[in-house]
Parts: C-alpha cells; structure tokens; sequence
C-alpha cells in the first residue's frame, strides 16, 4: 500500500435536520462544515434509514439494515422478530464492516462518539474493525453525564435504554471526567487517537466521528446557548419559511418544489401562551447551541489536519443519521407513559435551566418541520422528511469535486465508494469464516470522476421498512406505506420528480405503476429477510 493512499474522515451528526447547516440553509453558525461542504459536492437527494442505529448498520455494512442485524431498533423489537435473522439487535456476524476491511488493509482505524451497534463486549467496535475506540454505547444518553438519582423501579423505558455506558477499546468505562460534554470529549478523544505517532506509525488514517449531537436531552454550553438568545421568538413556521427561501436561493431546493404543510398532534404556535412560547422558542436555542458547538469541533478535527498538512489528502464524508427528530419515539408505549412526570420530578426545565446537565427537555415535531421542509413529516418516518438528510464529500482525488448533486444515492452507497477510491475488493460472500449477505450499495466513484451522470440508474429500486412504516422507490416513483391510526393505512404513490413534498397521491391516477411497485416490493421482502406487519399501535403522528 502507497502512503499516499487518502486518509478517511466519516463525521456522522444525530438528528440534524436538513437545512439545519448554513451551507444547507441554515441560520445556525456552522462555519467549518460550511466550509467542507463548499468545497466539495453537496447532496440534497441523499438518504438514510429513518432511525440512527439501522443508517449506522448500513453506513458501516453498505447493505440493508435487515441483513445487517438492525431490521429493527435493539430497543423496539418485537416478539415477531425476535430470534430471527436480521434483527439481532447489534452490527452482525454476515457483515465485513468498514473498518474491519481498512484495517486488513494497513489503515490506522479510530473511533470515538456514539456506536448504537452493540451494547456487550463481543459488540464492541474493538471487535469490528477499530484499533482505538472511545464509544457511547446506546442510542443516546446526557449529553453532560448527568443522571438523575431516580428509584429504579420508576425509571421510564426511555431514560433506562439511554443511561450513559461508555466503552474504550474493549473495557466499560467507569469513571468520565467532571467537565465532561459529549461533542467535545468525543472530539478530544479523536484528537488524541490521531496525534499518537507511536500507534499510528505513518499509517493513513480512517477516523470515524459520530456525534450524538443534536439528539435529545438538547443539552449546551450557556455561552454557545446566549448566541441564540431570542432568535427563534417568532416560532417554527416563520424559521421554516425563512429555510426554504434560503435553500431555494442556494439552489437546493428548486423554485417549484413542493411543500409538504405541518403535520402536528402537539399545539400550533399560535396556539400556546406567552409562557409556552418561551420554553419553545428556548428549546431551538440549545438546539442551535448543539448544532454550533459540533461545527466548533469539527473545526478542531480540520485545523489539526491543516497544520500537519494532511487535510489536502484526506476524504471527509458528512452525513446526518436520519430526518430532524420531532419527538414522536418518546411517545411510544414501550418506552413508558410516565415520562413527562418523571422528568418534571427529576429534572429541572424551569425556563432559565433548560440546555443544562439536569434538564432534559427536546424540541418536538414543528421546530422539526421547520427543518425538513420541503418534505413530509420527520424522523422515524418513511416519508422523506425521515430518510432524506444532509450529506457532501470533500475530495481532490476525483473530476466533480465542487457544486450541488441532486442525484440520488443511499448510506450503504459510502462503503463500495470508500472502498473503490482505495481500490480495495470487497470480499463478497465469504469474510474470515463468517458468510456474508449481499452488498447493496453502489460505490459512486464513476458519478465523480464524471464517468457518467447518474449515481443510479432510472429505474434503481431501494426499499425502506422500519416500525411497520414502508416505502419503495423506483427511480423517481415512490410507493409510501404509513399504517393507521396515524397514516392512511394504504399504499399512496407519489411522483418525487414532480413532487418532492409527497403532496399528490397519484395511487388511484397511476393504479397500474403502483401495482408495479408493489411487486417489486414483495421482491424487496423476500431478499431483505423484512418481518412484516399490519399493525405498529406506535403512535408516529396524527395524520400523515
């Protein structure tokens, strides 16, 4: 292997929104991912599972999440799936992940932010491929380590499955230190991993650096919060206008595009007091706060490897998890209906407090909208506000380096791409004994060489199937199951050509495409291993 071959940076954000960055549209200061994102190609047609641990099975895998083991979320299985293939619940055994393959192949491999791939040492990321690895274990946890000292026997499903539990390489860590704050320890660690001559040894780099910022509990530094003091005081709506008119005019969203309205069981802005609107409006500012002081750390990864003069040299993929989350898995029954009343006792949101340690507070389904627009709806979902999310790559080893792409690509399309640019084989069927299930991404590297204009062909088929939500697009056509009591409960077919918002539902115009699609969706089924079922009784929204 030359030393020249790339380094690889893979920086993963959980629960950006789509016009959440400035380079996107947004009026958060991210300067140093607007930065890389004007340098290299922006995707406003890229898109991910509608949650974060079934996108990172995929990211790291390059196929569908149920081959990968997540056919469901760990936490969310149910008993139909339980035991079955696909839905271990943890990055399987029928995957040679990302890292695995870089590290056969001499690569300096590191991670540090959050995994959501296994919880047990066996499913660590040390035993996946990561020669150093600082890792919060579960989906997602106190952004400042805090934790309320609740009776166990009153702890809510949700607060239990996001504990803080921290691994290093293949150890639980114990002990964090007293000023600890997720994007910034991750960031530190990273640092320290990359500044190591004496483990690295020359070796190029690949730095995985998934955030678990900005997922809840919204959670800041108050000087980043003071930034965005009463900045959001007009509400979601009027943020949600001002996003698109900016994305428009970047050229990300087309003059003509669609618009999905909002779609809320929770009360409309004009709707709440003066006191509601307060707490609202403070909850988008440690949002935004979280948005900010991810970019700031970003910033440090990027300084380190402009002042040792290998940032010219060095692949950087950005991509966001899933959809904006507008707090709809909170909700749900299994994480516990006692939630709100935990929390008021525990924790402290009085207006002042909130974005502290001891608060725990998300911003909730139109703050969401405001940043998923022009699509439907929002994380969890299998419309696009869920599964289409921000990405770009940062390159000077190809042709297309600069500019906007609305082609379309998946998550599982990175690896194959990641793998092409440093001519490395996938192994295919077979990986160190274990059997593999089929990749099914497509490595985009022809896309940017300009060796042809589309990423996919016209009539590219990928399937989406998560808490009996489901989707099938065929090119541009797409066949969107949202199941009752929240979703029509039918097949609805949509033109995403003409109609990127899912606005028209063409399924009773266009009976014979949709027909079509259905077919190919049994075909999907069947070579996915997906468990299907009629009824979810999750509560994903009121009307879809």
């Amino acid at each position: 292997m030359s030393k020249q071959q790339p380094n690889i940076l893979l920086i993963v954000a959980d629960d950006l929104g789509f016009t959440d960055l400035g380079a996107f549209g947004g009026e958060i200061n991210t300067p140093n991912l607007d930065a890389i994102a004007l340098e290299g190609l922006r995707f406003t047609n890229f898109h991910t599972a509608s949650t974060c641990s079934p996108t990172r099975s995929m990211l790291l895998s390059g196929t569908d999440h149920h081959l990968a083991g997540l056919g469901s979320m760990a936490e969310a299985i149910r008993p139909e799936q339980k035991g079955q293939p696909g839905y271990e619940g943890y990055l399987n055994d029928q995957v040679a992940a990302l890292p695995e393959l870089l590290q056969d192949d001499g690569y300096y491999t590191v991670l540090s932010g959050k995994w959501h791939l296994g919880l047990t040492p066996e499913r660590f990321p040390a035993r996946r491929g990561f020669e150093r690895s600082f890792t919060l274990l579960p989906g997602a946890a106190n952004h400042y380590a805090f934790e309320a000292d609740i009776p166990e026997e009153e702890i809510p499903g949700l607060l239990k499955v996001t504990r803080g539990l921290y691994a290093e390489n293949d150890e639980y860590v114990t002990s964090l230190p007293e000023d600890f704050y997720s994007s910034d320890y991750f960031t530190e660690r990273l640092l320290g991993y990359l500044q190591d001559d004496t483990h690295r040894k020359g070796r190029p780099f690949f730095a995985y650096l998934p955030f678990s910022a900005p997922h809840w509990p919204l959670q800041a530094p108050r000087e980043d919060i003071e930034k965005y003091h009463g900045k959001y005081d007009t509400g979601p709506e009027e943020l949600r206008q001002k996003r698109l008119a900016r994305a428009r005019e970047l050229g990300l969203v087309s003059a003509d595009a669609t618009i999905h309205p909002v779609l809320a069981k929770t009360k409309f802005w004009d709707e709440l007091s003066d006191a509601e609107k307060q707490q609202s409006a403070r909850t988008m500012e440690v949002y935004a706060a979280m948005v900010d002081r991810l970019d700031q750390n970003v910033g440090r990864v990027i300084q380190h490897l402009k002042d040792t003069g290998e940032y010219d040299n060095t692949l950087i993929i950005f991509l966001s998890d899933n959809g904006a989350e507008g707090a709809q898995l909170e909700a749900l029954p299994v994480f516990g209906p006692d939630l709100s009343t935990v929390i008021a006792q525990y924790y402290d949101n009085a207006l002042d407090n909130i974005g502290n340690g001891n608060s725990y507070v998300w911003y909730g389904e139109h703050w969401a909208q405001a940043s998923t627009a022009p699509s439907r709806l929002y994380k969890a979902h299998t419309s696009e506000g869920g599964i289409r999310t921000p990405a770009f790559i940062k390159y000077a080893g190809v042709e297309r380096q600069q500019g906007i792409s609305h082609e379309f690509l998946t998550v599982m399309d990175w690896l194959p791409t990641v793998l092409d640019v440093l001519q490395i084989q996938h192994p295919s069927t077979q990986y160190k004994g274990r059997e593999l299930v089929p990749l099914r991404g497509k490595s985009i590297l022809p896309y940017l060489n300009q060796q042809q204009e589309r990423i996919h062909d016209a009539d590219h088929i990928t399937g989406w199937e998560l808490f009996g939500q489901k989707a099938l697009r065929k090119g541009d056509w797409k066949a969107l199951f949202i199941p009752a009591p929240n979703g029509p409960n039918k097949w609805q077919l949509y033109n995403l050509a003409e109609d990127v918002g899912e606005t028209d539902d063409l399924a009773e115009q266009y009976p014979e495409k949709l027909h079509e699609l259905l077919e190919d969706w049994k075909v999907y089924v069947k070579e996915n291993g997906v468990i299907e079922f009629a009824d979810t009784g999750l509560g994903l929204s009121k009307s879809a």
